[in-house]
């Protein structure tokens, strides 16, 4: 509860995460909110003294037209992770399992073609060593696999780093207004050479603890100090949980061939080739796809012909 909130205006719209098991990709989406977030909204006005809530939609939309409750996170999401994990536990017919809030089959189907194709169960559907191993980190099943592949290119230290700061998501950089260049010029110089975003992060994470894990070194460089220090300790559970998958700790930080190379073992689904008119195409499901405008690659020159979109 937040003292003081007296007025509450209600678009009737929500950021939706939902994954589209067709092309293997997560999007969000704009979508209307259910009647019960409605409620929860409305109830977010007056909880400690009195208050309006301004819906911007009519009372028949209210009635008629918005669900009562939103779709379920399990009908809406990949659901490989949920598959690994009921492996593990030994439940092989995904197919008659009891969920609470059962998935599309199709989505369950995709789930596990990618957990076979990563190698994570064999042509029987059965959990394989790698499958294991995969399961014993709280990754999705993509980067759980480049972590455990990074044993075979002698990178794993590279990999959980580069795992931790993709946890983290889209928040380590930043750009205060009236400093924009600077903070452009700050984050490209990590990205020299056209080496990829991941390797980037990677780059930036090296160089922060080079420097004493500092505050200052994170102000010099735009970056957030807090976005790097969950990184950290992600990165420290990881570390600890090597040891229990039986992955040894090795580095590889001046050769980014290897570096790339377990990348590419975990996001091999995703990957994309560079087409005649400057789009890009996925190899799987040839869905058109474009470099986002904050990749470090979006201006680069010539555009690199094969990408992995994490």
């Amino acid at each position: 509860t937040i003292d003081g909130i007296k007025y509450v205006i209600d678009p009737g719209f929500c950021n939706m995460k939902s994954y589209n098991p067709r092309t293997g990709m997560d999007a969000l989406q704009v979508t209307s909110i259910s009647r019960a977030s409605a409620k929860q909204r409305a109830g977010r006005a007056g909880r400690t003294g009195p208050g309006k809530c301004f819906r911007l939609y009519s009372a028949y939309s209210y009635q008629h037209e918005l669900p009562e409750d939103a779709i379920p996170e399990m009908q809406r999401t990949n659901l490989a992770n949920v598959v690994l994990t009921l492996k593990t536990l030994g439940i092989n017919d995904m197919m008659k399992f009891d969920f609470m809030d059962p998935p599309s089959s199709d989505s369950l189907v995709k789930a596990l073609e990618l957990l076979y194709a990563l190698g994570a169960l064999n042509c029987q559907g059965e959990l394989t060593k790698v499958g294991r191993r995969m399961s014993g980190l709280p990754l999705d099943p993509m980067l759980s696999k480049m972590i455990v592949a990074s044993e075979k290119y002698k990178c794993s230290e590279e990999a959980i780093t580069i795992a931790a700061m993709l946890s983290v998501g889209s928040s380590i950089f930043y750009r205060p207004k009236g400093k924009q260049v600077l903070a452009d010029a700050a984050r490209a110089r990590f990205h020299e050479g056209n080496v990829g975003d991941l390797v980037g992060l990677l780059m930036v994470y090296n160089e922060w603890r080079s420097c004493g894990y500092g505050v200052s070194w994170c102000y010099e460089n735009y970056i957030r100090y807090k976005s790097m220090k969950c990184a950290r300790d992600i990165r420290d559970q990881l570390e600890r949980l090597l040891e229990t998958v039986e992955i040894q700790k090795t580095s590889s930080l001046n050769d980014l061939e290897a570096i790339k190379k377990a990348i590419t073992s975990g996001f091999f689904p995703h990957v994309a080739r560079l087409q005649n008119g400057g789009s890009y195409s996925t190899v799987k499901h040839r869905q058109s796809a474009h470099i986002h405008p904050s990749s470090s690659l979006a201006q680069s020159f010539p555009k690199p012909e094969w990408v992995a979109l994490p």
